[in-house]
């Protein structure tokens, strides 16, 4: 029984995803500019992500031109592994782009 209790909870460790979404928001593949993370914040799961805590607001910029971006860290990954997916989080991160400095020259995106 420990034997396949163990084999359980490392096939749990070692098979599960890491999966990441990216969606871009308006221009943001287009745009110039440094990226760096705009707002982040966690989305709460029950029943392996069948019933929602809530539902997260994270901020995004003025004019709209961002890529959020939903994946399990390795902490959101050891909580599920440890409760069995009865608790289960989400990482959610907005990134934006700075506008290039004055004088400062970005070749244009070959696409």
């Amino acid at each position: 029984m420990k034997r396949n209790l163990f084999l359980i909870l490392i096939s749990v460790i070692l098979l599960s995803s890491c999966m990441m979404t990216r969606t871009n928001v308006g221009t943001y593949r287009q745009m110039q500019g440094e990226e760096y993370t705009f707002s982040k914040g966690k989305q709460v799961y029950l029943f392996w992500g069948l019933l929602p805590l809530g539902y997260t607001n994270v901020a995004t910029p003025d004019d709209g031109n961002c890529q959020i971006r939903t994946y399990h860290n390795f902490w959101d990954l050891l909580l599920s592994t440890v409760t069995a997916g009865i608790f289960d989080m989400q990482t959610i991160k907005v990134k934006a782009k700075r506008p290039p400095q004055t004088g400062e020259f970005i070749p244009p995106l070959n696409e």
